[in-house]
């Protein structure tokens, strides 16, 4: 699981507990520039999260990590897909993020407001 909290212009995305260790990370820090939209259409995220590098999946339990899927470097933290939510970034390292948070709705009214 991953928390959010607004920093200055930055959005700090500090994962949680055990997460860190299977996402071999602590946190994220991006601009609230770079940060296009969230969302938690997932029509277009497919069973194929792209190649792990470095991260942890576990088949319908565990996705965590940096993914790399046509092309695009996708960072990944869900347990619970229906407690997840989707970042699109521009000028970033990643393209999204795709984190489980606490409280999708309030997770992505915050990101949205910029």
């Amino acid at each position: 699981m991953v928390s959010i909290q607004k920093v200055n212009d930055n959005f700090v995305f500090e994962l949680k507990g055990m997460h860190k260790l299977w996402a071999l990370t602590s946190q994220l820090v991006i601009p609230a520039s770079n940060i296009s939209k969230a969302h938690n259409d997932f029509s277009n995220v497919g069973w194929w999260k792209g190649w792990r590098a470095p991260g942890t999946s576990i088949p319908f339990v565990l996705t965590a990590g940096t993914f790399h899927l046509d092309g695009d470097k996708i960072f990944w933290d869900v347990m619970n897909q229906d407690k997840s939510i989707i970042v699109e970034l521009h000028d970033e390292e990643y393209k999204r993020l795709i984190i489980e948070v606490a409280d999708p709705i309030v997770a992505m009214e915050l990101l949205n407001a910029g």
